[in-house]
């Protein structure tokens, strides 16, 4: 599981061995069971989480209903950037979908390999870019397409969520009832 953490750098950028060891060694891989939360709406938590394997569901509640805002899988990076603020608390909820292994992180362990390796730092602001485009590109989706659209398009970007998430929660990603997702997904099947 390591080399998979140190791989996902290197990707971004190549690492030295010293680089790839120190990343290695602040390592702290955690386990949460099926139905486990990373954070509840309310909570303070300057964690940051990067999956190794499973699924973590984003959600708010509104009006007591649960609004599923994200998925997080596989090499894909949980951060609650209004939590690192003492000031503010989570508005919102992370569940494991299932078995989850996250190298869990926080801004002290951060800045100890920044100040360690000051080029860390552009690899960090490359990461957190990737992170709000594509959070960017979700938002403007929900406002611009229509939820056929949307549905096409997690189809086209992450067709294994339709394996591993419930169809409820896929309608409510996309902004429709359960019911409105078997309608589309039937007009689609007989096109």
């Amino acid at each position: 599981m390591e080399n998979k953490f140190v791989a996902y750098f290197s990707r971004i950028s190549p690492l030295s061995k010293e680089e790839g060891e120190a990343i290695a060694e602040s390592m702290q891989t955690r386990k949460f069971k099926k139905g486990d939360f990373l954070i509840k709406e309310g909570q303070f938590s300057n964690k940051t989480y990067f999956i190794l394997d499973g699924c973590v569901r984003e959600y708010i509640l509104t009006d007591g209903e649960e609004k599923t805002t994200n998925f997080f899988t596989e090499e894909q990076w949980a951060i609650s950037l209004n939590s690192f603020n003492p000031q503010n608390v989570a508005k919102h909820n992370w569940i494991c979908v299932e078995d989850t292994l996250v190298v869990e992180g926080d801004e002290q362990q951060g800045q100890a390999l920044f100040k360690r390796f000051p080029r860390f730092e552009t690899i960090s602001r490359t990461i957190m870019e990737a992170a709000f485009a594509e959070q960017k590109e979700a938002l403007t989706s929900y406002y611009t397409d229509s939820p056929e659209e949307r549905y096409l398009k997690l189809m086209k970007s992450r067709p294994g969520l339709f394996q591993r998430i419930p169809q409820y929660h896929l309608a409510s990603y996309i902004g429709v009832k359960p019911e409105s997702l078997s309608r589309i997904r039937k007009r689609l099947a007989t096109e």
